[in-house]
């Protein structure tokens, strides 16, 4: 089962498998569980062709199958090695039915009036799974709740602001309606992935939005908390590295792959890891 889970990590080339690659065995395994879960939660949504309706139908079952798990008699192996992940380490509930809520969110809307709005999705399908990692990692101050709460919402706006034209060919929008109006930007112009000085000016408002929370996060990490939060701070500094590069590519999205290599993402990991056990 645990190479199961990790392969599903391994194999989908996220940054989520080189930032906690370097954990202990047992977080290690722990956190490869919870990523496959989260996975396998993703792609009922995402990755194939079934009905809204069945799509909510399978939720529903993986629910029961999720609930079913915390006695280990789901039909999963994958749910019941997450339900003892979560007694071992103490996980709360809430953040994993959450979680399923913001991928609900993802049947029901295609659209976002405000951030308030995306905001929540991006609590839901981001700062959750923040909120749960930092259960496996181990922290002391309270604060370091609301540093995973913050740098789940800047990864999640940096997703949506690399992903744009990726979501727009599926039909989706992700930034605020409120925002496109606000730079004078039109639904048909996202479509049609039009590069104009008014798109330009929307992203400098987008970028600086996920750099808040980047810079929240941080603010609210204490000292005596980053050691044992160094796979997070490994993954901040992946995609504080993607926005660098939308920015570097005067936010052309449209016309430019923006990503961060292996050995990128490698060498941050290293960095980050190697700051935190060799020098606190």
């Amino acid at each position: 089962m645990v190479d199961s889970a990790k392969n599903i990590s391994k194999k989908s080339k996220s940054s989520f498998y080189y930032a906690f690659n370097l954990l202990p065995e047992e977080k290690r395994e722990a956190m490869n569980t919870v990523y496959a879960f989260c996975r396998k939660t993703d792609d009922i949504v995402d990755e194939n062709f079934d009905s809204t309706d069945l799509k909510y139908e399978k939720l529903r079952k993986w629910r029961i199958e999720f609930e079913k798990s915390f006695s280990g008699h789901s039909d999963y192996v994958l749910l019941n090695k997450l339900g003892t992940t979560i007694s071992k380490f103490n996980i709360p509930l809430d953040p994993f039915f959450e979680l399923i809520k913001g991928m609900e969110m993802d049947l029901q809307k295609d659209r976002y009036k405000s951030f308030d709005d995306l905001q929540l999705y991006c609590y839901r399908v981001a700062s959750t799974v923040g909120l749960i990692c930092i259960e496996i990692f181990g922290y002391k101050h309270t604060s370091t709740k609301q540093f995973a709460v913050d740098l789940g919402i800047a990864l999640q706006l940096t997703n949506i602001l690399r992903d744009i034209s990726k979501d727009a060919k599926n039909g989706r929008i992700y930034l605020p309606q409120d925002d496109l109006n606000k730079f004078n930007y039109s639904e048909s112009d996202l479509f049609s992935l039009n590069y104009n000085n008014n798109f330009r000016e929307l992203m400098i408002y987008q970028t600086s939005r996920a750099k808040m929370y980047f810079d929240s996060a941080t603010s609210h990490l204490n000292l005596e908390d980053k050691k044992t939060m160094f796979a997070a701070r490994a993954m901040q500094h992946i995609y504080y590295k993607i926005l660098e590069k939308i920015i570097d590519k005067n936010y052309d999205v449209y016309n430019n792959e923006i990503k961060v290599n292996k050995i990128e993402k490698v060498g941050i990991a290293l960095g980050v890891w190697a700051k935190y056990n060799l020098v606190y």
